[in-house]
């Protein structure tokens, strides 16, 4: 009998995260306890789906083992977006970003200014989920999305640069649901701009990857 090899994740750290400009000790607390939650339900249902597959239930048929698949996607994207996020914070942070990612902003989006406020409108909607800048790999332009349900939004291929979680667990002990905006601009002040161009891709000078793609 084949032994199956279960994917089994360990929650992160960032103990260097206290101390952040609006955004309190305590709700990072929560925010967290909250991803190893998500971290523990990732594992939990790895596990529980090798086991299927090993007990040879792993079917289309099975109501158990679709629901717990169809699961996994948020549970997962729960536990990676939040790891995005509080990599791209630092207390250390805000200013002015570093110029790798104004110039990669600026290509994309004609200056840096445009980019900051479409995220920054993207971040605003109504409703909770993500607001995410990514990289296309095909071409290296960047573009802000809306993330709902974790899973739900996320475009195939394209690399998470610059993530930001407005689920109202992310801000509601600091400020109020109308009071996002607020949140925003604390985000923008601890942002960790070296970590965030360190996520850019950039194409080998051999590769040809044409902006107007």
């Amino acid at each position: 009998m084949t032994t199956l090899i279960k994917n089994t994740y360990t929650p992160q750290k960032w103990t260097n995260l206290t101390g952040l400009q609006g955004i309190s000790d305590k709700t990072l607390e929560i925010h967290f306890a909250l991803y190893e939650g998500y971290v523990k339900n990732t594992n939990l249902l790895n596990e529980q789906l090798a086991d299927l597959l090993a007990s040879g239930k792993a079917s289309a048929t099975n109501p158990q083992y679709a629901e717990l698949k169809r699961r996994l996607g948020f549970e997962y994207n729960g536990m990676r977006l939040h790891e995005y996020y509080f990599d791209n914070l630092t207390s250390a942070g805000g200013g002015d970003p570093v110029p790798e990612f104004r110039d990669a902003a600026a290509a994309s989006f004609g200056d840096f200014e445009t980019w900051k406020n479409d995220f920054i409108a993207v971040g605003a909607m109504r409703g909770v989920g993500w607001a995410i800048t990514y990289q296309d790999p095909t071409n290296g332009r960047l573009s802000n999305h809306w993330i709902t349900l974790h899973e739900e939004g996320n475009l195939a291929g394209f690399v998470p640069i610059l993530v930001l979680d407005v689920w109202e667990h992310a801000f509601l002990l600091d400020y109020k649901p109308v009071d996002r905006p607020k949140y925003i601009q604390s985000f923008f002040a601890n942002i960790d701009w070296e970590e965030t161009a360190g996520r850019l891709w950039t194409p080998d000078s051999s590769e040809c990857c044409n902006l107007e793609h």
